[in-house]
């Protein structure tokens, strides 16, 4: 499918953050969008880059009542020769057809995905920022706008890609993060939405971490929510269990996302020595665990923050510090590698990167 590209008026062009030390997370944005329309009996059709404007939707939008909606994150990095790189987009692209299925939505060609990503970062190449720890964030979002009151899938959809050029996504940066473990509200159950990368999980774990900041926590972390006994995920991460060299996480069984980060943790691990194992965390025996020293680094992995180092872990009445509230070895070196492989200071062994033209 071709993809028009419209100009962007010199009034509505932006100005760019000078200082990209001051970024923060998601707070600007590019000058372009990429739109693509679905419509029953069209498929897709109309697919633009234009300026980046608001949408002039009908109140009756299906989005706004029934929450038919679904969104994935990824980043454009600037190496130093002045190659744009992407991270691992393809699994993006099927991570984001997977929720699409859950969520009865049409699915995005997978080519349609990748190009306008890469036709659109392409064209707003120079809003890449280069400071350390900085990218470029990429938001594809699929939305139901058909304007009716039932509970149906739509007739027609918009499939929409922004970008932002961001900092660091803790305002602390790589530094270890306080998690509070979650024993009374639920996030998603196994046969439900949580698997899928879709706003109304989001919207539901609201509440407990807001709950949790105000206790002077950064996260939630979620426990299984039949049993509540089991280690799922954080709201923006999956989570990592050190045993000394064995890497431990939780599997995949319905109720958390297939993360992009996690899996390449999985993928890299046991090329720097490490093991690793999917397997039931029990959140008892993980307390234990961590008392009696056998647990010595937690961390998180996530697109937005890549690698997060944890500090302090709470569950009820217990609160236990790990590596002595430090970044551990094994959480500095998972993320000295992989950021080194995103940015082009360390060599891509695995077929992860892909250039923008």
């Amino acid at each position: 499918m071709d993809i028009k590209v419209f100009p962007v008026p010199s009034e509505k062009m932006k100005t760019k953050i000078s200082d990209e030390t001051k970024l923060g997370f998601g707070k600007y944005f590019t000058d372009r969008m990429l739109l693509v329309e679905w419509k029953s009996g069209q498929e897709w059709c109309d697919a633009r880059i234009k300026p980046y404007e608001p949408f002039n939707l009908d109140p009756a939008s299906l989005v706004f009542h029934y929450a038919q909606e679904i969104f994935e994150g990824l980043k454009a990095y600037k190496w130093t020769d002045g190659r744009v790189a992407l991270f691992r987009p393809e699994m993006n692209a099927r991570r984001f057809n997977q929720s699409a299925i859950r969520m009865c939505m049409p699915e995005v060609p997978e080519e349609l995905f990748l190009k306008g990503i890469e036709q659109l970062v392409s064209l707003e190449r120079d809003w890449i920022p280069t400071t350390e720890s900085t990218s470029l964030y990429i938001r594809p979002t699929l939305i139901a706008v058909e304007p009716v009151l039932g509970v149906k899938p739509s007739d027609h959809y918009y499939f929409y890609v922004i970008l932002s050029p961001v900092g660091a996504y803790y305002a602390a940066g790589f530094n270890p993060v306080n998690i509070l473990v979650e024993d009374q509200y639920v996030r998603a159950v196994p046969g439900g939405t949580g698997e899928a990368k879709t706003g109304g999980n989001y919207a539901s774990s609201l509440k407990a971490g807001l709950e949790a900041k105000q206790k002077g926590f950064d996260q939630v972390l979620w426990l299984d929510g039949t049993h509540r006994r089991y280690i799922e995920e954080v709201g923006a991460m999956n989570m990592f269990f050190a045993y000394g060299k064995r890497i431990v996480t939780a599997p995949l069984t319905g109720s958390i996302l297939s993360g992009i980060t996690r899996d390449s943790v999985l993928k890299l691990a046991p090329t720097l020595g490490y093991e690793v194992e999917e397997r039931l965390i029990d959140v008892n025996d993980l307390m234990s665990d961590i008392k009696a020293g056998k647990v010595t680094e937690a961390f998180g992995s996530g697109t937005a923050a890549v690698i997060t180092p944890v500090g302090k872990l709470c569950y009820k009445n217990d609160c236990l510090q790990l590596t002595g509230g430090k970044v551990g070895e094994i959480t500095q070196n998972l993320y000295d590698t992989l950021t080194g492989i995103q940015t082009g200071k360390l060599k891509d062994d695995f077929g992860w990167v892909r250039f923008v033209e």
